[in-house]
């Protein structure tokens, strides 16, 4: 069963267990899927690719880590934990992601191959930090939260 209709078939039991943040999140999916279908020039009836669907996941995490940051930063705290119930809900539809550890070995490795030593030229690793993020998150796609690379990458260059 592909990611949209499944998302479709919880709209129907979030009606049923008359479950409302997570009506609300699955509805906000399912327009949000008819909106990049539109987006990528076919017609709303057209499926998504699993792939697709989770890019629009993504986005939709990403919005609502966004506004939670936002919130709190704000002084609204009770906006915030709206968002994060929200949250909670679209990450179980994302792949688990890839620990701290296992992220730390493709580092590791990709800077291997790019010839990066940060013990012999602090600045000149530093210079391709940049290059060796894009490298990896091409590897990573989807396997690995952007953040946890990027912590990863700035330790081992520090």
């Amino acid at each position: 069963m592909s990611i949209q209709q499944q998302i479709k078939d919880e709209i129907k039991e979030a009606m049923k267990a008359k479950d409302s943040v997570r009506l609300s999140v699955v509805k906000g999916l399912s327009a949000a899927f008819v909106n990049e279908v539109v987006s990528l020039k076919r017609t709303p009836t057209d499926p998504l690719s699993d792939e697709e669907a989770l890019n629009v996941i993504r986005r939709a995490v990403k919005q609502r880590k966004d506004s939670i940051e936002q919130f709190v930063a704000g002084g609204r705290p009770e906006l915030a934990e709206s968002e994060k119930a929200e949250l909670v809900i679209l990450e179980t539809y994302l792949p688990a992601m890839m620990p701290k550890e296992e992220v730390e070995k493709v580092v590791k490795a990709k800077m291997a191959e790019m010839n990066i030593d940060p013990s012999i030229d602090s600045g000149q690793a530093k210079s391709k930090a940049g290059q060796l993020m894009g490298s990896v998150m091409k590897d990573l796609k989807g396997k690995a939260d952007g953040d946890v690379v990027k912590s990863v990458i700035d330790t081992l260059l520090a």
